[in-house]
């Protein structure tokens, strides 16, 4: 790279390399400045928690997700059901495991009184922990 002069004026010519060494220095004392601030970041209010020698609980099982799409087709998973045999199928999963979760989706075309029959039927099929699912407003402001 050459800034006009004379080509015998070697000492006039710009310099054409970077020195990272001083960027190398400032990123590292960075690294350790957030390396000593972080944990002060996660902990809130000190407190002293108790000890326990009981195990930590398991965590539940991925829950059953039904849904009722708009035709009113009802779902278990990707597997499409019968509502007359819906019962039967919940009862069924919940003897494979006891502390089942449903999670009820619902198309926004389905009436709501059809939702909540559904919901009955899960829970007359003995499950009482039913969840209904939706999406997340876009934005932020409630109409």
């Amino acid at each position: 790279m050459s800034v006009g002069g004379s080509e015998d004026d070697d000492d006039a010519a710009p310099m054409s390399e970077i020195n990272v060494t001083p960027l190398v220095d400032v990123m590292l004392v960075l690294l350790i400045i957030f390396m000593v601030a972080a944990p002060m970041m996660t902990a809130g209010v000190p407190v002293e928690l108790p000890r326990t020698a009981a195990p930590r609980a398991a965590s539940p099982s991925p829950p059953v997700v039904l849904s009722v799409t708009r035709e009113g087709a009802i779902h278990i998973g990707e597997e499409r059901i019968e509502e007359a045999v819906l019962a039967q199928r919940l009862m069924a999963l919940k003897t494979e495991n006891p502390e089942i979760v449903v999670h009820v989706r619902g198309d926004r075309a389905v009436p709501y009184g059809e939702v909540l029959r559904i919901m009955g039927r899960v829970t007359a099929a003995g499950i009482p922990r039913v969840s209904l699912i939706s999406d997340v407003e876009r934005g932020g402001a409630a109409h």
